[in-house]
């Protein structure tokens, strides 16, 4: 009984030696393998180090105004008798718009000349009589004064029926009427609106920071949704001497030209500063970049070493510097004509082999538009 016991034991201890022997040469296998695998290389875009010269420039919303906007008054109280333009019409300097009615003052006005034609006479024959003092020189003043009298209620009377003939101020195209024949208008009612249209100002403010870097005839690029696709090239043309105590920010002025008259007052618009253009920048897209705490990196491509076929990832750290659009420019760790991945930096380790393939690259723009953001 006890030598089947213990031959039993035997056999056991044999078969667990036979797997433990089979196990240890499949985990040898496996090891042996491991260390002679080769990963393939990862398919990585790529692109060139290029050094380019951006032009700097500062955005802003601004707001439309007319170099000349009146809305047209009447000065005095008086019945419409005849409207002389059409609404939206493009009017010149000096033509008729409105005239009121002028008969009381038409009326009126041969009495006060028969009265300046009497003062005249008896001023003449005054003067004969003072120079013989065969009247006073108190009599004499007195007709001079009432001479004076007449005149000035003559010119008073016409200088009234002008006044009752409105007349366009400047140039420029009308709005809606706000008038209708037979109305009677008192002092300040608006008639119509008037507005010089080309050219045009564009008000907008920048911080306080920025003042260094504005000066008169600085370009302008005015962009607005009324006009898609457009941009309005101008110049700024003044600069407020006094900054925002409120919000520290200085107001400026750019004229724009606008021959279609498509851009209107209190319209707003997008306005962008062109600054004078910088030293060449060596820009990279900003996906190329790996961001972390400890410092930002870029996987450069390079040949293996150690007579290696292929090309392999070298994790280099940069400093960066300004962004536009889809780029940002390197202040150092890279040289220009270098070769870096441009996207899935994350999931890349250095020394890694690699394969390059732009035919899934993106686009990219220093001006992206927001559809291929």
């Amino acid at each position: 009984m006890k030598k089947r016991i213990i031959l039993s034991i035997l056999g056991l201890v044999a078969v667990i030696a036979i797997l433990a022997g089979v196990k240890a040469m499949q985990i040898g296998a496996m090891i042996s393998q491991g260390k002679k695998f080769v990963p393939p290389p990862e398919t990585v875009t790529a692109t060139r180090v290029k050094a380019e010269s951006w032009t700097t420039g500062l955005t802003a919303v601004g707001t439309l105004t007319a170099v000349q906007g009146v809305t047209v008054s009447a000065e005095l109280v008086g019945k419409v008798v005849k409207i002389g333009f059409e609404p939206g019409a493009t009017v010149q300097k000096g033509d008729l718009l409105v005239r009121q009615d002028t008969s009381s003052e038409e009326a009126q006005l041969p009495g006060l000349m028969a009265q300046v034609k009497l003062a005249r006479t008896e001023l003449a024959r005054d003067d004969k009589m003072v120079a013989e003092k065969i009247i006073s020189q108190s009599d004499y003043d007195k007709a001079a004064a009432a001479y004076d009298l007449a005149v000035a209620q003559v010119n008073n009377i016409r200088a009234t029926i002008d006044k009752k003939s409105i007349h366009a101020p400047f140039t420029g195209r009308l709005g809606i009427r706000q008038i209708n024949l037979g109305q009677i208008l008192r002092e300040g009612d608006p008639i119509v609106t008037l507005q010089t249209l080309s050219p045009i100002f564009v008000d907008f403010t920048l911080p306080q920071q920025q003042m260094a870097q504005m000066h008169s005839g600085l370009p302008v690029r005015v962009t607005c949704d009324a006009l898609p696709g457009e941009t309005v090239e101008g110049r700024i043309t003044a600069i407020n001497p006094l900054v925002d105590s409120d919000t520290r920010t200085i107001k400026l002025q750019a004229t724009v030209k606008n021959r279609a008259e498509k851009l209107r007052p209190g319209m707003f618009v997008n306005v962008a500063v062109g600054l004078p253009a910088r030293p060449k920048v060596l820009a990279i897209p900003a996906t190329a970049v790996l961001y972390a705490p400890y410092g930002d990196s870029v996987f450069v491509i390079e040949a293996q070493k150690e007579g290696k076929k292929g090309m392999a990832l070298r994790q280099q750290f940069v400093r960066l510097g300004d962004k536009r659009g889809d780029f940002v420019a390197v202040a150092s760790g890279l040289k220009e004509g270098e070769s870096i991945v441009t996207t899935g930096v994350f999931k890349l380790r250095n020394g890694q082999s690699a394969v390059i393939d732009n035919k899934l690259a993106p686009p990219f723009q220093q001006s992206p538009k927001p559809e291929n953001n």
